[in-house]
Formats: structure tokens, sequence, C-alpha cells
């Protein structure tokens, strides 16, 4: 018996990473696996199918999920890639729903059982799923490095003959998962590190890594361990606490962002007026619209004297890293449904109940994007069409 699981080459446009790496082949084949991959898939991160044991390749990818009980992938998939797999049949990729409606609807028509990766519960057991977290990882390590990469000066301080220079000041603003590995980043290298978010158990994580923490005195926890949105006044208040950090700052990195909703507005078109000249602000939250009044996404552009970087589909640019944890966040999800060669789904797990999108022509639950009912929960359904003979 086995289950028959295919991974899809991305095409979307900046996206450099794949879904398996060779690294997991052997894990998910001990499970009970077979794997069929579209041809060239890992080629932008230099993994040619050659590096790929035990793994069949074709360039027919609408034939390949045809027969797929799994289909994994990166980025959204082609609405006419869901309309090709077998109802019941599982996909496993980042979905975002509020932007795919389209593909959030076919999905349903076709009744697939859609795991969005964005979905997964950020608690303690899911940590080894949680591709938002290691992607964000990598994120904000490449920000501080893509900055100083346009900065004309060093982040750290060194002694020369001539005499000294240096460090310079970096503010990292959003203290989550991007925000802190900028911070010790950016710590590593030497610069003078700050560190603000609007929730104030932040604080302890930003002086365990180095940073001093930029205190406002607002209070916006939020739900799920994101951030809540600002009230005009707290929005007023926090400016005028930052404003003197932003403007001190040789570095700033922005990182806040709120699932579903346009980036928050952390640095004001005044305020970037007001910074030191040759300053640089790497803007990672771009996707949503950026954190800058200034920003254009997509773009790295100049306002007065200052460079203003906004990069979008970050960890895309280290592919390969970015691969091999996303491959892993995959697996480590799929291991708790893929058991003796059969795909067995326990709706009582929390990671899988709130991981999934659609299940049965439905969605699983209001927070999909729709106020549609969520089906009744059954536990231990098994996937009907996973287990074949060999």
């Amino acid at each position: 018996m086995y289950v028959n699981v295919a991974v899809l080459k991305e095409t979307q446009p900046r996206e450099r990473r794949v879904a398996l790496t060779p690294s997991i082949v052997a894990r998910l084949t001990k499970l009970g696996a077979r794997l069929h991959m579209q041809a060239g898939a890992g080629e932008a991160v230099h993994l040619a199918d050659t590096a790929y044991k035990d793994v069949v390749f074709t360039t027919d990818r609408l034939a390949m999920v045809a027969d797929a009980d799994v289909v994994l992938c990166v980025q959204p998939p082609a609405s006419e890639v869901v309309r090709a797999m077998k109802p019941g049949a599982i996909l496993m990729s980042f979905i975002y729903a509020d932007k795919e409606p389209a593909l959030v609807q076919a999905l349903m028509d076709r009744q697939v059982t859609c795991f969005a990766m964005e979905r997964v519960p950020r608690i303690t057991r899911a940590q080894a799923m949680d591709a938002l977290s290691s992607q964000s990882a990598l994120a904000g390590y490449y920000a501080v490095q893509l900055g100083a990469t346009h900065l004309a000066r060093i982040l750290p301080k060194i002694t020369t003959a001539a005499g000294a220079i240096g460090p310079a000041k970096v503010l990292v603003m959003g203290l989550g998962v991007a925000g802190l590995e900028a911070i010790a980043t950016a710590h590593r290298l030497g610069g003078v590190v700050e560190g603000y978010d609007v929730r104030p158990e932040t604080e302890e994580q930003a002086l365990s890594l180095g940073a001093k923490f930029v205190e406002t005195g607002v209070d916006a926890r939020g739900k799920g361990g994101y951030a809540r949105e600002l009230s005009p006044e707290e929005k007023a208040k926090v400016a005028a606490a930052l404003t003197q950090h932003i403007q001190q700052a040789d570095l700033i990195v922005t990182t806040a962002a709120i699932p579903g909703r346009p980036s928050p507005k952390l640095i004001s078109k005044a305020q970037v007026a007001g910074m030191k000249a040759g300053a640089v602000i790497v803007d990672l939250s771009a996707e949503g619209g950026g954190n800058c009044e200034d920003t254009t996404p997509g773009e790295t552009t100049r306002i007065g004297a200052v460079t203003i970087v906004a990069p979008l589909n970050v960890p895309s640019l280290l592919g390969e890293d970015a691969s091999e944890l996303y491959a892993k966040n995959q697996f480590n999800l799929l291991a708790l449904m893929l058991k003796d060669n059969i795909i067995t789904i326990d709706w009582d797990d929390e990671v899988l109940a709130k991981t999934a999108l659609t299940h049965a022509g439905k969605l699983r639950n209001a927070e999909a994007g729709s106020a549609a009912s969520a089906p009744q929960a059954t536990t231990h359904t098994p996937i009907k069409l996973a287990a074949k003979a060999v």
C-alpha cells in the first residue's frame, strides 16, 4: 500500500522555492508515500532532478495531480491544477484565502481538503510545522544583510590606524519572528540595536538578544500572537515616542503585518523627511503595502537622502535554505496524517483542525474568509482514495 504524493514546480513570479528537498524524500517514503515530482521543480535552487532518489519525474503536471492523493507546493496553485485533482485529495501550500477567492471556490467545488500553511496555529506543539515562522526567520536575517549593502557605512565599530569608525544604529520595528531574527543578526554584526513592538511582552525577548526596547506606553496585544490594529489616538502616541528613535537610526527594519489586512503604517512621510542623510529603511511588509508611507512595494527608492528597500517574497531570495525549512514544515504536518501507508485525518487534532481551510466542499470555519458554516468534525476520517495497492 502507498499514498501518491505529487510535488509541483512553482510558476509564480519571483518564486524560487520548492516544496520537497532531497533530505525529506526518504522520510516521506518511510511513512508510505510514493513520490512524483514535476520535472525541473528544484532548478531555481540548483537542485537537479538527479539529486532526488526514488522520485518519479514527469512533465505533465495535470496528469500527475490527477492521480495524486496529496499535492505539495509553496504558492497557491493555478485553478486548473485544482480542477485536475480528484475529489477527496489533499492540497498543502500557502493559500491566503482572502486574496484567492476563486481558488478557494475551486477547492470547495472539487471537494479538495486543503491545509493552508499560513493557518498553522502558533502553539508550542505546532512549531515544527509553522512555515510562516520558518520563512520569517530567514527574511529577518536577510533584511539586515540587504540593508547593510545599501548603507554607505559599516555596522560594527572598527578601529584602524587612522582612527575608529562605527558602530551604526539599527532600529527594528515589529518583534515577531522576523524582527527578532533581524535584531539577532544586527547585533552579531556589531550594530547598536533598538527594538520596538506594540506588544510589551516582546521587551524581554529584545533584551535577551542584545537590543534596547523602545517604550511607547501603548499595549496592542491581539489574538494568535499578532498585534491588533491601533486606534488613531494610539497611533499618534506611538508616533510621538518613536520619532526621535527613527530619526537617529542609520538602518531601520520594519516587519509589522496583520494577516488579511494592509500592513500598518509605522513610519510617516514626515518622519522619513527628518531622517539622517544616507539612512536606509528595509520594509519587510511590502507584500501588504509596506510599513512606511513612502514605500513602493517591490522597488528600491530614494526619498530625499533616505533609501527605502521594499523587496517582495524575501524568503525566496534565500531559496535553498527556505525550501529546506519549508519541506520540513510540510513533512511534519503530513506526518500527523500519514501513517502505515494510509492517510487519516483526526479532526480532534487542534493543529489539523485549525490549519484546514476546506474539506468536503465547505470552508472549515468563518475565519477562512466566509460566513459559510463549518462541517461537523468527524474524528479519524480516512481519505478513501489515499491507499493503493502496489
